[in-house]
């Protein structure tokens, strides 16, 4: 059966900053061997297409988290076909930021308690370094939330995606390996994953540290074009905070949101269907 009781780590008030224990030093030893591991592409003969191999999975897996992780399992901002929304999960789970059910529910706690005292990764509370990455290594949030996702915790299917979320990931670095040798998991697996976790972590620290705020939220949610480019739409933090229930996150025909093109471009061939457009009012408000 799956659990529905909250987690202590969710709902006590956070009364002092968050910070790392010793316990959680050492379950990040998996996650700093990966980076080490991606300095292997100092070692490895150097030729473009392994260059070209990390972007590509980069881009591929970014696309994972960013529309599928983000504006479809935790926002619902669009809707698609059972079998689908299954190919989005394991593109996600391919950027190894754990199952599609945990990132969602603790994106959903997140933005009901943006940078108050219950945030998960708030820098205004707990600094850059817990909101970039030491919630993600904490033992304080391993267990997934069904109460707060029962909508997609009611597919097997999902729930077994996310209890082996290690699977695609770890089969992705042994195909690179067979196909391309130590050079493509070098460069195909190491360090586009390092690449793929920091940029995706940047949205949880620095969006709500650096950048320009267009609407006024209750929290610190900031617009970055440069994070935007880098997260295929992400950075556009401010507009997404002040309505979530958007498809497109950059609202305005000049913020770049290459994650939205590709969506809308899903549903010209009904892959997808149903994509949210900010209302009128959110372009008033932005005007006044």
């Amino acid at each position: 059966m799956i659990a529905t009781n909250p987690s202590p780590a969710l709902e006590a008030p956070a009364d002092q900053p968050k910070r790392l224990t010793a316990g959680d030093w050492l379950r990040s030893i998996p996650f700093v061997a990966v980076h080490l591991a991606a300095l292997l592409v100092f070692v490895v003969p150097f030729a473009w297409k392994w260059v070209g191999l990390c972007l590509g999975l980069y881009l591929v897996r970014m696309f994972g988290v960013t529309a599928g992780y983000h504006r479809y399992f935790s926002h619902k901002t669009y809707r698609t076909s059972r079998w689908f929304q299954a190919v989005l999960a394991v593109l996600g789970l391919l950027a190894l930021q754990k199952g599609p059910l945990w990132w969602a529910a603790h994106h959903r706690h997140h933005h009901l308690h943006s940078d108050d005292p219950e945030d998960l990764h708030s820098p205004r509370r707990n600094g850059f370094l817990w909101a970039h990455l030491g919630w993600v290594v904490s033992d304080a949030y391993d267990e997934t939330q069904f109460e707060r996702i029962p909508d997609f915790a009611r597919f097997p299917e999902l729930v077994w995606l996310n209890r082996y979320h290690l699977v695609p990931g770890v089969t992705l670095a042994v195909l690179l390996f067979l196909l391309g040798g130590l050079p493509a998991l070098a460069w195909g697996f190491f360090l586009s994953t390092v690449l793929t976790w920091h940029v995706t972590f940047m949205i949880n620290s620095l969006t709500h540290m650096i950048g320009r705020r267009r609407y006024a939220t209750t929290d610190d949610s900031r617009n970055s074009l440069i994070l935007a480019l880098l997260t295929l739409g992400e950075g556009w933090h401010n507009n997404h905070h002040y309505y979530q229930a958007s498809t497109r996150q950059g609202f305005f025909w000049w913020e770049i949101d290459i994650a939205y093109y590709l969506l809308k471009m899903l549903s010209w061939v009904g892959l997808v269907w149903d994509l949210r457009e900010p209302p009128r009012r959110v372009y008033e408000a932005a005007r006044a």
